[in-house]
């Protein structure tokens, strides 16, 4: 139910690093040159992730946005874990798979 704020907050991160950093990313190393495929698969699944939190209820449009905060047994706490335990694993995954693809990529490069 809060699981897309870690990676929202991870895609915004990452959106003001791009902008900050300008033309310097592409003289940086594979990982900086890579950054805008990052944030797009951020972006993207921060959207989708919203898409089915609304779909499934667990997100609304009234206060307090959040079904768990509305609830009388669980509150912040229901959100807190949910974001450490699925939010956290979720967004490390993501930024793994597109370390290993950025080092590939560069590496074929190099090869080509």
């Amino acid at each position: 139910m809060s699981c897309f704020i870690v990676p929202l907050v991870q895609a915004i991160g990452t959106t003001i690093y791009r902008k900050t950093a300008g033309e310097s990313l592409h003289s940086r190393g594979a990982l900086s040159r890579n950054i805008p495929a990052l944030e797009k698969m951020l972006w993207g699944g921060t959207v989708m992730l919203i898409v089915d939190h609304i779909i499934n209820g667990e997100l609304t449009w009234a206060f307090p946005f959040l079904t768990a905060l509305g609830q009388e047994d669980g509150g912040w706490s229901v959100v807190l874990r949910e974001m450490l335990t699925v939010g956290v694993p979720m967004s490390i995954t993501l930024t793994a798979v597109w370390a290993v693809w950025a080092l590939i990529r560069e590496k074929k490069k190099v090869l080509a």
